[in-house]
């Protein structure tokens, strides 16, 4: 699962941000690190325990939530409504496009968004204003066919 990614911080200091310092949470943050693209709980957990690694599904569910409440994840949603997780190296939350065919997801320019959000919050006086955009279609090489084979860019 290694992964040419660059991080923010050692696993240890960003499980800091969730509370406690466990081996197990350490080992979700590595292999959710390690993942290129986003990838479900429950396949996040069968990629740990297919390598070995003791890791109950709560705590993989329980530990990426977590890290999407503390920033540190972007979430999504497949076409049958599963929650997909990507860590996200720093604060400033992004916006992905994602093929609903094999999975790709691409950033895409969220400023018009941020605007927006931060225009509605401004005028409604409400604080705290958080919100969720999920865009998906069909890539390019879905649609001619020619996509990469299975979990070659798809959430695993």
């Amino acid at each position: 699962m290694a992964s040419n990614r660059p991080h923010a911080a050692a696993p240890s200091q960003e499980v800091a941000l969730i509370g406690r310092l466990t081996q197990q949470r350490a080992i979700v943050l590595e292999a959710l690190m390690a993942v290129e693209g986003f990838v479900g709980a429950q396949a996040l957990h069968n990629r740990l325990t297919g390598d070995g690694t003791p890791v109950g599904l709560t705590t993989v569910y329980r530990t990426l939530t977590a890290f999407a409440e503390a920033g540190r994840a972007d979430i999504v949603r497949d076409g049958n409504g599963e929650r997909l997780f990507r860590y996200r190296p720093g604060p400033d939350h992004r916006h992905y496009l994602l093929c609903t065919e094999c999975g790709l997801s691409r950033p895409v320019d969220s400023d018009p968004v941020e605007t927006w959000a931060r225009k509605i919050a401004r005028t409604s006086g409400f604080t705290n204003v958080r919100h969720t955009v999920e865009l998906s279609g069909i890539c390019p090489d879905c649609r001619e066919g020619t996509a990469p084979s299975p979990n070659g860019g798809r959430p695993a």
